[in-house]
């Protein structure tokens, strides 16, 4: 037994308050860094899968990249020698946009393997009323959304915060993380889609959609207040279950994914809320300390833990923003974190965090205007760049009243005819050259990712050496394309935040 390895993991013991955590071998992980190689992972794990394809995203895209990949799930569902079950969770705004959109992509599929695919689209109950009546497509995708992106193959998957969309798949920049061959987790991941399109609305093959009969509550002509306490009481549910560990002689196999939405009917056994799920293991061994499990000499060495960190604004539930809180305000003097957002909008509780209780270095990156998702579109959203503009500025004044240029420093990715959609941050011990955790996931540290949008990521605790340097190894391919920002970026005729912009800013940046 590592005694070091033991140190670093009591280190975040605190996370399962907010977690649950599995143990994996950091052999089993892999951190992919180009939108191609991302793209070229779904279409390999989509044709080779036999059991079970899960993916949840904001949308999948019309085109030849996103048609490849509907094609790699259908050849795995004729091929597979099992029924393959297919779900697949999508944002309902974002899917029906347009005449040509994910739900027409996906419905050959569904016609063709009716008993076997699911597509379920995600309605917030915040959108509704006059909200729903006025606000034109697009800006209406600013008051909540399914923002999670799950995508899972068998017993692998990978977490990112890329869409299934063409530029995501070519030149827009984001963080993917693939782990293979960890049943756990994955059927996590399934009960978590499950469970969330319990509560959304189902694609019919006709194009039409409905709610699940056993959820009789529609997001945004019932009642909000009863939509909301039931879809919490289903997600809390579900997390209460993995607060235990799965005692049921039959969960060996995958989880068939028609029983998902009642995982309250599993019986459970209470176990210490120390106690790790081994991914190399069945949920029907005996549960074990970690600490036990641990041996060095073992070329498979649980030596990584991974935490699933929900947020679900909307429904009260939290525990991703918790968890960062308390990541970043208890970091030692001497800890350096990198972390990055596409859309770079701090919530004021990270933000005083940062300036006024944490002792840790910060790196801050974000992207250069030009490199924003919505640099050179047409109309009012082409300004949204010019929103980010002033943001950022005013967290560089921020940090200059507050004396913190030398603790906290702020960066800009760019890289010519691409955009920047990563996020996370990459979490450094003092005196230590490779880090030791990482966030991941689809979450921006925003308003909107804390408030509104249903997000996931994961906090990776490692002792792997390899994966450390992989993940150091990402940070720095990105920082490398960035510049600093200092009072002269501000300056330059291109930044100047027309008037109109920054009064406008300030009403709407709880929805950017």
């Amino acid at each position: 037994m590592s005694s070091s390895v033991n140190a670093l993991f009591h280190k975040f013991d605190w996370m399962t308050k907010f977690a649950p955590v599995f143990a994996v071998s950091g052999k089993k992980i892999t951190i992919i860094k180009e939108p191609c190689e991302f793209y070229q992972t779904l279409l390999t794990k989509a044709r080779n899968a036999n059991k079970r394809i899960v993916l949840s995203s904001l949308y999948l895209g019309t085109g030849e990249h996103e048609q490849k990949l509907v094609d790699s799930i259908r050849e795995a569902a004729v091929k597979s020698s099992n029924p393959l079950e297919v779900k697949i969770l999508l944002e309902y705004t974002r899917g029906s946009r347009g005449p040509v959109n994910s739900r027409t992509m996906l419905l050959p599929l569904l016609k063709e393997f009716k008993s076997q695919v699911q597509v379920s689209l995600y309605h917030t109950p915040d959108l509704r009323g006059i909200l729903k009546r006025f606000i034109p497509e697009r800006f209406n995708e600013t008051i909540g959304l399914q923002h999670m992106k799950i995508y899972l193959f068998d017993d692998s998957l990978v977490i990112s915060g890329a869409n299934l969309n063409e530029t995501y798949f070519t030149n827009r920049q984001d963080r993917y993380i693939l782990i293979e061959d960890c049943p756990q987790l994955a059927d996590f991941f399934t009960r978590l889609v499950s469970t969330v399109s319990g509560f959304s609305f189902q694609l019919q093959q006709d194009d039409t959609v409905q709610m699940d009969k056993d959820f009789d509550i529609h997001p945004f002509q019932g009642d909000i207040n009863r939509f909301k306490e039931e879809a919490t009481r289903r997600v809390q549910t579900f997390l209460e279950t993995y607060k235990t560990r799965m005692t049921t002689k039959d969960t060996s196999k995958h989880t068939s994914m028609t029983d998902m939405s009642s995982v309250e009917e599993h019986s459970c056994e209470q176990v210490p809320i120390d106690t790790m799920q081994d991914c190399s293991k069945s949920d029907d061994d005996s549960p074990k300390r970690y600490a036990e499990n641990l041996d060095v000499e073992n070329s498979e060495v649980e030596d990584t833990l991974i935490f699933p960190l929900i947020q679900m604004g909307p429904l009260g539930i939290t525990n991703d923003a918790q968890a960062t809180r308390t990541l970043l305000e208890n970091a030692e003097d001497g800890t350096e974190i990198q972390l990055t957002s596409g859309y770079f909008n701090l919530t004021d509780s990270y933000l005083d965090i940062i300036l006024n209780r944490s002792k840790a270095q910060f790196n801050m990156l974000a992207a250069d205007p030009k490199t924003n998702g919505f640099y050179g579109a047409r109309g009012v959203a082409g300004s949204i760049p010019d929103a980010y503009t002033h943001i950022e500025k005013h967290f560089y004044t921020r940090v200059m009243q507050h004396r913190q240029l030398h603790r906290i420093r702020l960066y800009e990715y760019y890289r010519d005819n691409w955009t920047f959609h990563a996020k996370g941050l990459w979490y450094y011990f003092p005196n230590q050259t490779l880090p030791s955790l990482s966030l991941l996931g689809s979450t921006n540290f925003g308003y909107r990712s804390v408030k509104r949008d249903l997000e996931v990521q994961l906090a990776i605790v490692t002792q792997n050496e390899e994966l450390r340097k992989q993940l150091h190894d990402e940070q720095k391919s990105l920082y490398e394309r960035s510049k600093q920002v200092s009072e002269e970026t501000f300056q330059q005729a291109e930044r100047i935040v027309p008037y109109w912009a920054r009064v406008v800013t300030t009403f709407i940046w709880k929805h950017l």
